[in-house]
Order: structure tokens, then C-alpha cells, then sequence
């Protein structure tokens, strides 16, 4: 099973960028994972949010295949314990899922066609964060999982 991220916006922060590599190659020791970024489209800031948001939608559309289990990040969405999290992983590679896609949306969020094609809506919090932690942040809580599954003591608790 495959872990895919793609994230609406612009390049890390070394600060954050430096933390989200980190996580990725620890990731990978269970899981193949990677980071895909979506550009914002061109002149993003003359267009409304409804147009912004139906653009990214178009690009993030494009890239989806049938198979991919799509769990979005979206601040309306359900919260998952990091033990929920982690159960969420392991039924996904028992049903043998080939590639589960963590998406994170531009400033404004996620187009309703986007948010239909989800099979989880995932908020991490009540907070509001800026994209790029919600990258590091997303990456941590996977790697946690994964530590979960296998029982190492990463997570204490």
C-alpha cells in the first residue's frame, strides 16, 4: 500500500520542510510514501474563492484514480484518536488498498466535487493552522501510526 499527500500551495518552510522530510523517511520504513505538491493556479489572487477553489478542484480531480482511498484534511471533518488513525491504516492495507491519498486543500479549503470524491473528511484539530504545519503535523501523525501498528514506543500512552 502506498501513502500519498499532496497539498494545494507553495514550497516549505526549511523550518517545516526539514521536519516533513524527516517523517516521510520514517514513513517509509513501513509504507511507501510521498509528497506531492498542486500549485496554486495562476492569477489566484484576482479570482473569488468559489473560482479559486473550483480551480484547484479541477487539478486535484485530474490526478485521482478510482482505486485511491481519498481521505481529505478539512477542518469540518471527523477527529481521529491517533490509535483511530492507526486502525484506519491497518484496515486499509488488510482490504489491500493500493494507495491512500491524505489531501490537504489551498486557503480556502476544498470544492464540494473535491469533498464528494472523499471517503474520510479528517480535521486535526478545532485550531486553525497554516498549511505548511498542517503538512508536518500530518506527516508526524502518520509516522505514529505506523509505530502504533507495530507496537514501538514511539507513542506513549
Amino acid at each position: 500500500m502506498k501513502l500519498s499527500f499532496w497539498s494545494v500551495g507553495k514550497a516549505n518552510e526549511s523550518y517545516v520542510k526539514e521536519g516533513i522530510l524527516l517523517f516521510t523517511k520514517r514513513i517509509n520504513h513501513y509504507f511507501p510514501a510521498e509528497w506531492t505538491l498542486l500549485p496554486v493556479p495562476k492569477n489566484a489572487g484576482s479570482l473569488s474563492e468559489i473560482e479559486l477553489k473550483k480551480k484547484e478542484g479541477i487539478l486535484i480531480l485530474d490526478r485521482i484514480s478510482p482505486e485511491d482511498y481519498i481521505v481529505v484534511l478539512d477542518g469540518k471533518g471527523k477527529q481521529y484518536s491517533s490509535e483511530n488513525l492507526a486502525e484506519l491504516i491497518r484496515l486499509r492495507a488488510l482490504e489491500r488498498t493500493k494507495n491512500i491519498v491524505f489531501l490537504i486543500g489551498g486557503a480556502f479549503g476544498l470544492d464540494a466535487t473535491v469533498l464528494e470524491k472523499a471517503t474520510i473528511i479528517w480535521s486535526l484539530s478545532q485550531l486553525t493552522f497554516p498549511h505548511q504545519l498542517v503538512r508536518l503535523i500530518l506527516a508526524e501523525q502518520i509516522y505514529r501510526s505506523c509505530t502504533i501498528l507495530q507496537h514501538e514506543k514511539y507513542h506513549h500512552k
